[in-house]
């Protein structure tokens, strides 16, 4: 382990930025979750990959001097970030909507795999409505992060083409980090935002909000770096490595309850004091990073064996 930790150096400091705060959770999760997979699962997780339309790339930034298996693991955690690499890719687009962080209203998506050129933003949430004020709230929009975790899953242990098995890996890869954060399960309702926060994404926060943090302006951002913000997977993996042992919960399988754990915990852990109601700014003090660094690496872990779990049991 020290060995991969001295290889990975400057090529993968030079990762897209996708592989900076934004990516950081999703690698985590990944790293954790590739730790308890199976063996057979392990080696058809592995060839599905190869199948990315990234996977060349990815490679191509792995040092030299990586055992098989190491370069293994290393693109499994690059695979968990596609959904969000492809933002960056101007093939790729929103699905005509004023933001693209809505549903089309003729319902259900279809899975074409990677010829599918739209990004699904309302993938990667659920946002489950509420209110401390008694604003009147909004239904959560569907499909969304469940609705395809369910989907994807269905997808995996079918007999669909492998091409079609690959997109469905790396989307539930990163889903499932999805609905272990806190905000992507929840947008709050009030007299100054009357259609919701967006998951956090329009309360501001007051910088530097956070001991080494310099970026994060607004909540969403905050807490989508809570454990990490360092670009590259070497830093991932030394983080992800000594994360605390799992004290909680992780055999559950029912994504309900999953979004039903991350609601509650944004309502009691990420809602609370020194964040008020409504637009903010809000100036985060230190225990409330402290709280929220502790609940997040503990939702990683839990993310991580949830999606362990979830591969061992349909990826056959």
């Amino acid at each position: 382990m020290h060995r991969w930790f001295a290889l990975l150096l400057t090529p993968l400091l030079m990762a897209p930025s996708s592989y900076g705060w934004n990516g950081f959770g999703h690698m985590a999760v990944a790293y954790v979750a590739y730790q308890h997979l199976d063996p057979q699962t392990k080696a058809e997780a592995d060839q599905l990959i190869r199948l990315n339309p990234m996977y060349a790339t990815w490679k191509k930034q792995l040092p030299s001097g990586l055992s098989p298996s190491d370069q293994n693991t290393m693109l499994f955690m690059m695979a968990a970030t596609w959904p969000d690499q492809i933002r960056n890719d101007h093939s790729y687009h929103s699905e005509g909507l004023e933001n693209g962080d809505r549903p089309p209203a003729t319902g259900g998506d279809v899975n074409i795999g990677y010829t599918d050129k739209a990004l699904h933003k309302y993938w990667h949430f659920v946002d489950t409505p509420f209110s401390p004020d008694g604003t009147p709230v909004g239904p959560a929009p569907s499909p969304n992060a469940e609705t395809q975790i369910k989907a994807f899953s269905q997808g995996l242990a079918s007999n669909e083409s492998n091409k079609l098995k690959s997109y469905d890996l790396v989307w539930l890869m990163h889903l499932v980090g999805d609905v272990h954060q806190p905000l992507h399960n929840a947008s709050r309702f009030s007299k100054d935002l009357p259609t919701g926060d967006a998951g956090g994404n329009l309360v501001a926060i007051a910088p530097p909000p956070c001991k080494d943090d310099t970026y994060a302006t607004e909540l969403h951002a905050l807490w989508d770096g809570a454990i990490g913000t360092k670009p590259g997977p070497q830093a991932v993996i030394v983080v992800a490595h000594a994360l605390p042992a799992q004290t909680v919960e992780a055999g559950d399988q029912d994504v309900d309850v999953w979004v039903s754990e991350s609601f509650k915990l944004a309502q009691t852990n990420v809602y609370v004091a020194p964040v008020g109601i409504g637009k903010g700014p809000f100036t985060i003090d230190q225990p409330y990073c402290d709280q929220m660094r502790a609940v997040a690496e503990q939702r990683v872990v839990q993310g991580g064996m949830r999606l362990a779990n979830l591969l061992n049991a349909n990826l056959k």
